[in-house]
């Protein structure tokens, strides 16, 4: 999502932290075609598609519909599977688990743990520490270059 369609959704913040409770016909209102897709209706985007799937930068990944802070990028690792994988989230609350058993497969879908939109799927084949692969659809996702958030607090202080 970009910042201009961020600026026009309400319910985007980096800083706030309630769950959000929010209409379908509202969400499809405020996000733009291809995150609705994917965030509200369970869609996946095509692999090696993300403009993050090879991103190398320092800093956070946000849930692009709500703002929610979702992983740091440290965490980020080349899985080759096509699409941005992470082995652990920012917090424990960050992402909510559910089970997938659609397409003839048992698996573990990943929601944002604020706006419970759908970013994804998590593997039991990832690297330690944890051994988890966060398989994300790069479309869900915002990112925030580590320097930008450093300025931010240094502004603050």
């Amino acid at each position: 999502m970009d910042s201009t369609q961020q600026s026009k959704n309400p319910y985007y913040s980096k800083t706030e932290q309630t769950k959000l409770a929010v209409k379908e016909d509202e969400w499809k209102k405020l996000l733009s075609p291809d995150v609705y897709y994917i965030a509200r209706e369970k869609g996946t985007e095509r692999p090696w598609t993300s403009k993050f799937e090879a991103f190398k930068e320092a800093g956070t990944y946000y849930c692009a519909v709500c703002g929610n802070a979702l992983f740091k990028s440290d965490t980020k690792f080349d899985s080759g599977c096509g699409w941005p994988s992470f082995y652990e989230p920012i917090a424990k609350g960050s992402i909510i688990y559910l089970p997938d058993n659609t397409l003839g497969m048992k698996r573990t879908e990943v929601q944002c743990g604020r706006c419970k939109s759908h970013l994804g799927h998590v593997f039991e084949d990832g690297p330690p520490p944890t051994g988890l692969r966060y398989c994300i659809n790069g479309v869900v996702l915002d990112f925030e270059k580590a320097k930008e958030i450093e300025k931010k607090y240094e502004k603050k202080g």
